[in-house]
């Protein structure tokens, strides 16, 4: 699918395979705060979400995909969630596993894959994301692609017995 293709990195479907990595991105607890994630994830919980991973996004309002180098090699997940056709918008978010592959572009060019996807494909009008105060690499990101800080949650997260604040990111399209 060519809507799906970058230059460095391309957005594919879920597959089965993807199981060992889901698993290890999900149960990373250093990601747990971006994720909003409190407890570790079976294999078990894995296999069956992937076994349903094939539901139409119009149905489970979600969509995952996995970012893979051009060589196949999966590297991250892209999700568009809480979509919403009625008023054209969803969230985005984006993790690229492993340390060694971020600040190489692959992130900005899967989310601006994912943005034309959903501009094109899902008729959004806009895209949100939820993005903690002290993700510096993640803000950097959305405002590279265009996504404009329209507010904060004030103390929103409780991370390691002190609050933190949450931004609120906005990219909205002129049709």
């Amino acid at each position: 699918m060519l809507t799906l293709q970058g230059e460095k990195v391309f957005l594919r479907a879920l597959e089965p395979e993807d199981l060992e990595f889901i698993y290890t991105i999900e149960n990373n607890e250093q990601i747990w705060e971006m994720s909003a994630t409190q407890t570790p994830y079976s294999r078990f919980l894995i296999k069956q979400y992937l076994k349903n991973a094939h539901q139409d996004i119009y149905e489970v309002k979600q969509l995952r995909l996995v970012v893979c180098t051009l060589d196949e090699s999966p590297i991250g997940l892209i999700d568009l969630f809480d979509f919403n056709p009625t008023h054209n918008r969803a969230g985005v978010g984006i993790i690229i596993a492993q340390e060694e592959s971020r600040g190489k572009g692959y992130g900005a060019e899967a989310l601006e894959i994912i943005i034309n996807y959903g501009v094109t494909h899902l008729r959004l009008h806009q895209l949100y994301a939820n993005i903690s105060e002290d993700n510096l690499a993640s803000i950097k990101l959305f405002e590279h692609c265009g996504f404009k800080k329209i507010g904060i949650k004030k103390e929103w997260n409780l991370v390691n017995n002190s609050y933190k604040d949450e931004y609120l990111y906005q990219r909205i399209y002129v049709h």
